[in-house]
């Protein structure tokens, strides 16, 4: 019977125990399955002998040779014992040397055939003579033992304190004798022929202990066929998990809304701007999906200031015309203050109620919104709170949807029955990036500025450079301008040189006594934040010392220029959002990055970055190839499973083979019941994220 070697506890594997399975469970290794799935992060060639007479010093080299002595030295007056073994073939003398293991003796008789494989160095005394410290060894054995250690492509692995790498190399190959034959493929063997990748069981054993004919730079760079194989399958059972939420969000009923467009006429004419052709097609994408019979779930991608706001009102306005009540959750208060400041008169000049609907508020106009009084809520995650109840939810907008996860939208859809969901982010993300992140919803771009916005001009200046900056600061005031200055933090700290806020408008107001200088942080009461803000729009501030509580939905057209304390400090990606608070009206607008040095490379590249280029996907791209795809989805959605072994950006190609493989076998087989032991792996795959398969 095949054993599950998920079930299969690590410790009863030979070699192992209570105590290093103690050790292994540090690493993540639980089980037999996590154990196999712990790759070796890097791969040594230690397959070609060299005679001891032809040994380069400083380099890493395999020797085999005879032990002709085994002994342990004790050096006088220190507290070092040196375990020294000497070998000889037919060209020469090797030394190697184990400090402080003297148990080391015990292993090794004279005669013994032996492999030692590690950087030769010269004897420090004598200046002649090949040595090496702690080299890796093998004993060549009679009965024909393999060799593992040494003489072959030999895996390496991240070990943790209290385990070596050899310990963990015997470990995994003591599993890989014993349990490779337990090993079930689940996917379907038409699809792998498809793929044209090894079998699953072939892939774990070449990635662990590869054999000779295995390119060992294609497993050094993770795109050896074998790892293909993994990192397919990862993708494959997450692309499977997305096609099974879209077919279930289609299955369902939802509203089929049906609007004269009253409402939307009316805002038309409101709005002292017309819509971009972008715009326009992006909503006729919305109003097509609110029409269908089952619930809308689409993202709409859009750089800063793009106009991505409006046109979820429009798609809220449909919503109240067919007398539905409409949400819209964002990440932070203050930007879902912002939202509700920005649309709350149009909105109420139309004869619509609003409210928001944040952790702060005391006073929570609760039955308005179960009897329905109310049309439109804006708030926090606080709107997904027990004891919010909607009349009749129809439409929920999720704001900023790289900072909630699926298992937050699914509570929002709770609150009603199949509502429509859009979700909106302004973080540019590559297009794989997005069929992986959002691939149980449909996909929009507002790919184009509005007219009278124009690219933000980016300059770098050094700390030295103050009397500049304070010269352009001027310079704008004076014309009428408004100017950003954005710390990274509230109060100076003694573990930081980080410049604070705080002192930050202390300074500001110093140096500059004819403006005005306010201060705005997170910390602030909810009313004081919407106070200071509405008087920067208004433009009685001059200069606003801000964190980044302004990072996302700010809109001041006035401000012209943003002075960024710290740039190096900063992600790419916060840097861009934060930049896109300027260039909101027509006037030429400057983003000033002040950065301190030293330095990191990867800080110059951000910088270069931003720099270079105003285009929010450009820069997504870049981030993705600075950071890796793990850092890069660090605010990812909670809700998806992680990835081991796929990489984003380096297996683009096998996403989207994953996802065409993955989609049509839901297509043809929406349950997998004709498949039970992969629906039984997609399950766990997903466990603890989202119940896939609704039981029952």
């Amino acid at each position: 019977m095949v054993k599950d070697l998920s079930d299969l506890r690590i410790q009863y594997i030979k070699g192992v125990g209570p105590k290093r399975a103690g050790l292994l469970t540090l690493l993540g290794i639980k089980t037999v399955k996590d154990a196999l799935y712990y790759l070796p992060y890097r791969y040594e060639n230690r397959s070609k002998i060299r005679k001891i007479a032809d040994l380069r010093y400083s380099n890493i080299e395999t020797v085999s040779g005879k032990v002709i002595s085994a002994e342990v030295i004790r050096l006088p007056g220190r507290h070092l014992k040196i375990f020294e073994l000497t070998v000889k073939d037919e060209s020469g003398l090797l030394k190697g040397k184990w400090f402080n293991q003297p148990f080391m003796k015990k292993n090794f008789k004279v005669g013994h055939e032996v492999l030692l494989c590690g950087s030769v160095k010269r004897n420090p005394y004598r200046g002649i003579g090949f040595e090496m410290d702690n080299p890796e060894y093998e004993i060549v054995s009679d009965d024909g033992d393999p060799l593992i250690h040494t003489n072959r492509v030999v895996p390496v692995y991240r070990v943790t304190s209290g385990l070596s790498v050899r310990q963990i190399r015997s470990i995994m190959f003591n599993i890989l004798t014993t349990c490779i034959k337990d090993v079930s493929d689940t996917i379907p063997a038409e699809i792998i022929n498809r793929t044209a990748l090894p079998e699953l069981s072939q892939s774990l054993s070449q990635i662990h202990f590869p054999d000779s004919y295995v390119d060992v730079e294609l497993l050094n760079r993770g795109v050896s066929d074998f790892h293909k194989r993994l990192a397919f399958d990862e993708l494959f059972m997450l692309e499977l998990g997305l096609a099974v939420m879209k077919r279930e969000s289609i299955l369902k009923k939802g509203i089929a809304f049906n609007p004269e467009g009253t409402f939307l006429k009316r805002l038309m004419e409101m709005l002292p701007f017309s819509l971009t052709r972008a715009q326009e097609n992006v909503f006729n994408d919305i109003i097509r999906d609110m029409k269908r019979h089952y619930p809308m779930n689409r993202l709409l991608q859009g750089d800063v200031g793009c106009g991505k706001t409006i046109v979820a009102l429009m798609a809220m306005l449909i919503a109240a015309e067919c007398r539905y009540q409409s949400a819209l959750m964002a990440p932070t208060e203050i930007l879902a203050e912002q939202h509700y400041i920005n649309i709350h008169r149009m909105i109420e000049d139309l004869g619509l109620k609003i409210c928001l609907l944040t952790g702060s508020i005391k006073d929570r106009p609760i039955s308005k919104i179960a009897s329905g009084e109310i049309d439109m809520v804006v708030g926090t995650h606080a709107i997904i709170q027990e004891e919010v109840i909607f009349k009749n939810l129809g439409l929920a907008v999720i704001d900023e949807q790289h900072r909630f996860g699926v298992m937050q939208r699914a509570l929002l859809r709770k609150k009603a029955n199949n509502p429509d969901v859009l979700v909106m982010t302004a973080t540019p993300i590559p297009r794989t990036l997005a069929l992986t992140l959002y691939g149980d919803l449909d996909y929009s771009v507002i790919d184009e500025l509005p007219p009278h916005r124009r690219p933000v001009t980016t300059l770098l200046f050094k700390s030295k450079q103050k009397d500049y900056i304070y010269r352009l600061i001027k310079e704008e005031v004076k014309k009428g301008r408004q100017v950003y200055v954005v710390y990274p933090i509230i109060e100076e700290s003694e573990k930081t040189d980080l410049r604070s806020a705080i002192i930050g408008k202390n300074a500001f107001e110093k140096f500059f006594p004819e403006f005005k200088v306010m201060l705005l942080h997170g910390r602030m009461k909810a009313q004081e934040r919407e106070e200071i803000m509405a008087s920067f729009k208004q433009g009685k501030i001059d200069i606003l010392v801000t964190t980044t509580v302004i990072e996302v939905g700010v809109d001041v057209p006035n401000a012209t220029l943003m002075l960024i304390i710290h740039a190096e400090r900063f992600g790419l990606s916060q840097l861009h959002q934060l930049r896109g608070r300027t260039g909101r009206g027509s006037h030429q607008s400057y983003c000033i990055l002040l950065a301190y040095e030293p330095y990191g490379e990867e800080a110059k590249r951000r910088l270069a970055v931003m720099v270079k280029s105003n285009d929010g996907f450009r820069i997504a791209e870049e981030d993705l190839n600075i950071r890796g795809p793990g850092e890069f989805l660090g605010t990812r959605q909670s809700g998806m499973p992680d990835l081991r072994i796929a990489n984003i950006v380096r297996d683009s190609m096998l996403l989207s083979d994953a996802r065409r493989e993955a989609f049509s076998l839901i297509d043809r087989e929406p349950d997998l019941k004709g498949f039970p032991l992969l629906r039984k792996s997609l399950e766990r795959f997903w466990e603890g994220k989202i119940e896939l398969f609704k039981t029952g």
